[in-house]
């Protein structure tokens, strides 16, 4: 506790961020109140502006300072892929990786019991209005590679099938210059399973 409720109170408000504990939020409230404070605002101004104007786009379900996000405007996207993603990060590495050039729909989660998030909890409507359109002819699941990811991508495998969209996964296995001596046993056992012909 310091001498000054604002500071406390912006500690606490950075410990509410995933991964920041309280000596974390004390070094960055410290650092940007005694040597930074032109950035400080910065960092308000961009906060305020975000939490007043960033909605989701209605097609892809990105965050987006408009109803259609830039991506899914785009006349140089694949329209007739569409990858589901778990959240918008997961979106971010495929964009910054140059792989794909299709179009996205964010989940913004993932099938979570013990996290009390069940296929209601999620956006799926929306999916399956936006395949509703005609145009896609693939859906890629890129779930993450975890019990709740699969658990995600399962059921959307299933829930597609009935409605007679092709789909498919990402494929699993050895990572590029990975050692087989350092690999856990759930990926080695995915590489074998998922071989492919030379």
């Amino acid at each position: 506790m310091t001498a000054s409720k604002a500071v406390d109170d912006l500690m606490q408000a950075f410990q509410k961020l995933p991964g920041v504990g309280a000596k974390t939020a004390q070094r960055m409230v410290f650092q940007l109140l005694s040597r930074n404070r032109e950035n400080a605002l910065r960092i308000a101004n961009t906060l305020q502006y975000a939490a007043e104007n960033v909605q989701h786009c209605e097609m892809c379900n990105d965050f987006s300072e408009s109803t259609i996000c830039s991506i899914c405007k785009s006349s140089n996207r694949n329209r007739e892929l569409l990858c589901v993603v778990e959240t918008p990060a997961d979106l971010v590495s495929f964009e910054n990786s140059g792989c794909y050039n299709g179009l996205y729909y964010v989940l913004m989660g993932r099938i979570s019991p013990f996290d009390g998030v069940g296929p209601k909890e999620l956006p799926i409507e929306g999916l399956l209005k936006r395949l509703s359109e005609g145009e896609v002819q693939e859906i890629i699941l890129a779930t993450n590679s975890t019990a709740e990811g699969d658990a995600t991508a399962d059921y959307l495998a299933e829930l597609l099938e009935k409605n007679d969209f092709k789909t498919t996964r990402l494929a699993r296995g050895l990572p590029v210059g990975g050692e087989l001596e350092y690999l856990d046993r759930g990926t080695l056992t995915e590489a074998f399973q998922r071989r492919i012909a030379t």
